[in-house]
């Protein structure tokens, strides 16, 4: 595979063309370049990101797929009325251990609109896995840990996402120290910004990799405490 070189900047040029042309038709018929423009950097990206990231994250998973690394660009219109049949943005998702790879903590690219953004983390934890997350929480070792965790994040300015449920969550202790964290049905940290010039060029390996390992404490936080 070619070294990634960048995003190009006609990568934008054709979201915006697809968002006012939202139709199958339209899609197909531009679809080569979808491949082109899209799909091929995006890949490379994925490797090289994957390569990048083995630094800190031994485990990480880099599948430059559709439903791996690459999330697919047909909307789910079910239950939604907007029933436009594509997404007008790419998501890009790296994720560390052998578990489902919704269901484990990794790292994500996010751009949209020119907007860029960066988290790592699980965004919404299964059944089996948010029993485990509140078990943690109040866990005498790992509850203080998440403290300090999100505490170290925090600090250098990223956002914490996750908070869900009005009220602690029955058979736990609303006056814990950290029941805050009982409210949450997922765990994420994620920084959102205008999308720099370096998008255009292979530093933006690097500067995604800066974020990502200053995210890193909560990534490995869920990894141990979860068990993912």
């Amino acid at each position: 595979m070619a070294t990634f070189n960048g995003f190009p900047r006609q990568y934008f040029t054709f979201f915006n063309q697809l968002k006012k042309n939202n139709t199958k038709e339209w899609f197909e018929e531009h679809r080569s370049d979808y491949e082109e423009v899209v799909m091929h950097p995006a890949r490379e990206f994925v490797m090289a990101m994957g390569k990048k990231l083995r630094k800190i994250a031994p485990g990480v998973n880099a599948i430059p797929k559709i439903n791996q690394s690459l999330f697919k660009i047909n909307r789910d219109v079910r239950f939604s009325n907007d029933k436009s049949p594509y997404k007008t943005y790419m998501g890009i998702w790296l994720w560390e251990g052998e578990g489902k790879r919704m269901e484990s903590s990794g790292f994500y690219l996010h751009v949209e609109n020119k907007n860029l953004l960066i988290g790592v983390g699980i965004k919404l934890f299964p059944k089996t896995l948010l029993d485990r997350y509140r078990q943690a929480v109040v866990d005498k070792k790992q509850g203080p840990a998440l403290k300090g965790a999100v505490k170290k994040v925090t600090a250098k300015g990223y956002l914490i996402d996750g908070k869900h449920f009005k009220k602690v969550p029955r058979g736990y202790d609303p006056a814990h120290p950290h029941a805050e964290y009982l409210l949450y049905n997922g765990l994420t940290a994620r920084i959102e910004e205008k999308v720099p010039d370096l998008f255009y060029s292979d530093a933006v390996i690097d500067y995604a990799y800066g974020h990502y390992k200053n995210m890193l404490p909560l990534h490995r936080w869920l990894r141990k405490s979860l068990d993912v």
